[in-house]
């Protein structure tokens, strides 16, 4: 087993689709897109790629700790009680455990994410 993992940012086999669950849903119509493509340390470490279509949703973390590299679109986040960021193609942020906030998607988004629960 190898321990180096590429990402494919524009994976061929069929992603697992979902919607937001309606009480974390603030506007519009998003649909999700997941390309799981590892998973480490019990189910605990998971990383691949993601898709979101516009609309509007609360962010909330929890426990977990998100990395997120923009690969096409934009997104505009607001951490509750903070001034709105806009991330696009190109960008990386970190959402840290107890993040709460609005994730827009203005332009639909696809990013590449490792979660640490």
């Amino acid at each position: 087993m190898s321990l180096l993992k590429t990402i494919d940012p524009a994976p061929a086999f069929e992603p697992k689709h979902a919607l937001p669950a309606p009480e974390r849903l603030i506007s519009g119509s998003p649909a999700f897109k997941t390309w799981a493509q590892d998973s480490a340390r019990n189910g605990t470490v998971n990383t691949g790629v993601w898709e979101a279509t516009p609309g509007e949703t609360h962010s909330i973390k929890g426990e977990t700790f998100e990395f997120c590299h923009i690969l096409e679109g934009v997104i505009e986040l607001t951490e509750q009680g903070k001034a709105p960021v806009i991330y696009r193609a190109g960008d990386s942020f970190v959402m840290k455990p107890g993040y709460v906030g609005v994730w827009k998607t203005i332009e639909t988004v696809r990013k590449i994410y490792v979660t640490v629960s």
